[in-house]
């Protein structure tokens, strides 16, 4: 699969979300997703023509239309975007990442424990 979906711009992620939710669509339908005021149709193909590019979109052709579906998944995107987060602020150090959010309040110690009780059961049942 290609690596390039750890690049996606605003625009793209957000198209993105539309394709994740509609599963498949063709252009006008993911422009309908957006709210007021929508993007030009033009902006939206051009940007599924990136996203394809990159390897995250694939196309089925209907005489000279398509239809879009995303090639990688929501939590495909999401690993891949929490990596990237963790390896660049918090020098790939889960502690740091959280102690970080605990920091601002951003999390709960209510939270955090509910989260290290998850992650221990994930633990235990991977033994």
């Amino acid at each position: 699969m290609n690596q390039n979906y750890r690049d996606l711009t605003k625009a793209e992620e957000e198209v993105m979300h539309h394709l994740w939710k509609l599963k498949q669509a063709f252009v006008k339908e993911i422009v309908a997703e957006f709210p007021e005021p929508k993007p030009a149709y033009n902006t939206i193909s051009t940007i599924v023509r990136i996203l394809e590019n990159k390897g995250v979109v694939g196309h089925d052709s209907f005489g000279k239309s398509h239809r879009y579906y995303p090639v990688i998944s929501k939590d495909e995107y999401a690993e891949a975007q929490a990596s990237k987060l963790m390896g660049n602020y918090f020098g790939n150090s889960i502690e740091r990442m959280l102690s970080f959010f605990v920091k601002r309040e951003q999390l709960s110690t209510e939270e955090l424990d509910a989260l290290l009780k998850d992650i221990q059961q994930g633990k235990t049942e991977e033994s």
